[in-house]
């Protein structure tokens, strides 16, 4: 299980950095809503994140692919309602946070995010995946037990 948590960390950290550039730059380009901006920047970092989870972190490499992505958006359910009450906790505090302050507060409402995100899939997205320190499956074993 330790190799499962540090690549579902890799993946998560690689998928935070991507959630908060996109944040950032669609604030900088002038989107007006922090909560849109953030939305749209969770749906795109979620569809990467479980596609990467599902195969590097769960080492899931056949069938359910759609149904994974639909219990990742589920998820995504987690991160948003996490992240949005950070955002919206800013501008409480805040009348005129820079996109610096709203990122620097999704990144922290991220980690927590995480946690139950990893939590969720371990026991109900992708439980009973083979263990990932188990060879690949390869299409040509597959064909050859036909």
């Amino acid at each position: 299980m330790s190799r499962q948590v540090i690549r579902f960390a890799v993946v998560g950290g690689a998928s935070t950095v991507l959630h908060l550039a996109l944040f950032a730059g669609l604030r900088s380009a002038g989107m007006p809503s922090a909560q849109a901006a953030n939305l749209l920047a969770l749906v795109v970092a979620t569809l990467a994140n479980t596609a990467a989870n599902r195969r590097w972190t769960f080492g899931v490499r056949s069938g359910g692919h759609w149904r994974h992505q639909a219990q990742g958006f589920v998820l995504l359910g987690v991160s948003w309602v996490v992240t949005a009450g950070a955002l919206a906790l800013v501008h409480r505090l805040v009348a005129h946070p820079a996109t610096l302050v709203e990122t620097a507060a999704l990144g922290g409402a991220t980690v927590l995010g995480a946690v139950v995100r990893y939590l969720l899939m371990r026991v109900w997205v992708f439980r009973g995946a083979p263990p990932t320190n188990a060879p690949p499956v390869r299409a040509s074993a597959v064909l050859a037990r036909r």
